[in-house]
């Protein structure tokens, strides 16, 4: 049987073998001696692209699933806490809670959490600072209103 595409070889019915180096084609087992598929030569680098034995590929966990659910990102409190509370410390919590998904995204659990806790954490030092601010305003204006009582001149 004859191969139109290379009539040299009648004793060849698929076409001409891969030689060496090269990888077989879709169908084809590799000769021996041939590199299996994908896989670089003893002492050969990989190939961009080819994956190495052993190796996470792209979208594949590296370290086993993820450990549980995602955490609370405290976003809401983060918010309330800028708007009611104190405007500087409520902006940090709002921030390391908008960071939380990203960072479970990627992999970073323990980032996850400790960003998780930081905004919770800024939250509430935001509330806390804001009741220590009313309460010093209103000892002040009661200072104030009996230093304006007893000072009557009449």
């Amino acid at each position: 049987m004859s191969n139109p595409e290379n009539p040299s070889n009648p004793n060849d019915p698929y076409g001409q073998q891969p030689q060496y180096g090269q990888q077989p084609q879709y169908g084809q087992q590799p000769q021996y001696g041939q590199p299996q598929y994908g896989q670089p030569q003893y002492g050969q680098q990989p190939q961009y692209g080819q994956p190495q034995y052993g190796q996470p590929q792209y979208g594949q966990q590296q370290y086993g699933g993820a450990p549980g659910l995602e955490p609370d990102n405290n976003l809401v409190w983060a918010i309330l806490s800028t708007v009611l509370c104190c405007l500087p410390l409520g902006i940090v919590s709002i921030m390391k809670a908008t960071s939380v998904s990203g960072l479970w995204a990627r992999g970073d659990y323990a980032g996850a959490q400790q960003a998780a806790d930081d905004a919770k954490k800024f939250a509430i030092w935001s509330a806390v600072a804001s009741v220590v601010v009313w309460v010093v305003v209103v000892i002040v204006y009661i200072v104030i209103i009996a230093a304006a009582v007893s000072t009557n001149t009449y």
